[in-house]
């Protein structure tokens, strides 16, 4: 990078050097010494001056900063999916001597509000969901090292993905369906512009448009209830033959899915098999319980946490989606069965 253009950043001098992100940052931040050898912190020191890098020093100042504490970005807890992740990963820090502020984005969904601006403690690093990603734009290059849980592998912002093996577990569900006789499915999907919801869809796309004479149509909803009952009550009354099944690309959107069946007479299973996404306890307060596939929060930020630890140690983090589990229960059925 030439002087003059555009101002390097951390990134810049660890593509240079050959090293991570967070081997430039404790390099940088002279705390290299027993992490890192001699001779990977020359590189780094060199690739610096010949970039002409320059760190910011209110990020340095928070990266560097001794409180131990880690950043975790989150949709409002509006279900306990993401206090289960909070667990997970406070778990993991308090057994490295670390510490969790949780920040909820206050909207429920989509970017949260810069998290930099409510963190009066110094941050060593940030975790982050998918849905959050548009706030976190500002940790790129010499921000802070950052995790991003269920985020494409091949565009992240961060420094490590961790994420549930959430295609899995669409190809479970539609493979469930599909050995139940279902051709005619509804997609109930989630409005909102994330990796993992844009994974369903192309999943669900995949295996049912691999199965002859099946048909998928989709309806976007919020994930509220009343949004979910409103989009899905629109759609089963649409015109041509009825959906016998419906995916619903989480429980709360089943939810609203089964006031939509009951608005409209349509019992579940009998007449529209419903599943869900997440096996919040929800599913079992349903009646018939929901049909969906389990997801191991509290895992799954264990596991974000041991990848951030790993990020700051300037190690390769673990590889490998979390496992999911469909659960079957009674909201799914052969199409037109009927209950004796």
């Amino acid at each position: 990078m030439a002087r003059g253009s555009t101002r390097p950043t951390s990134r810049d001098v660890a593509q240079a050097a050959g090293v991570s992100q967070a081997a430039v940052s404790l390099v940088l931040g002279d705390k290299w010494r027993g992490r890192v050898s001699e001779a990977t912190a020359r590189r780094v020191r060199e690739a610096a001056e010949e970039l002409g890098y320059r760190p910011n020093l209110a990020a340095r100042n928070l990266r560097l900063g001794h409180t131990r504490t880690v950043l975790l970005v989150v949709p409002a807890l509006t279900t306990e999916f993401f206090a289960g992740v909070y667990t997970g990963a406070a778990r993991v820090a308090a057994q490295h001597g670390f510490g969790v502020v949780l920040y909820p984005s206050p909207e429920g969904v989509g970017p949260a509000r810069d998290p930099f601006a409510s963190a009066q403690a110094a941050l060593d690093g940030v975790i982050a969901s998918s849905m959050a990603a548009d706030a976190l734009t500002a940790i790129r290059g010499d921000q802070l090292p950052l995790v991003m849980l269920d985020s494409d592998p091949d565009g992240s912002l961060g420094a490590a993905t961790v994420n549930l093996d959430i295609a899995d577990g669409i190809r479970q569900v539609a493979d469930h369906l599909l050995a139940l006789g279902h051709r005619r499915f509804l997609h109930l999907a989630a409005d909102v512009p994330s990796w993992t919801f844009e994974v369903r869809a192309r999943e669900l796309a995949a295996r049912v448009g691999a199965v002859a004479d099946t048909e998928l149509r989709t309806a976007r909803a919020p994930i509220t209830i009343d949004g979910a009952r409103a989009a899905a009550e629109a759609a089963l009354s649409g015109p041509g033959p009825r959906p016998t099944a419906l995916v619903c690309d989480d429980d709360k959107l089943a939810a609203g899915a089964y006031k939509a069946a009951r608005r409209l007479g349509l019992r579940i299973p009998d007449d529209l098999s419903v599943t869900g996404l997440d096996d919040l306890a929800l599913a079992t307060a349903l009646d018939p319980e929901l049909t969906t596939v389990r997801l191991d929060a509290e895992l799954f930020g264990e596991r974000g946490m041991q990848a951030l630890l790993a990020v700051l140690e300037g190690r390769a983090p673990d590889g490998g989606d979390i496992p999911v589990e469909l659960v079957v229960r009674g909201s799914t059925g052969a199409p037109g069965h009927r209950r004796p």
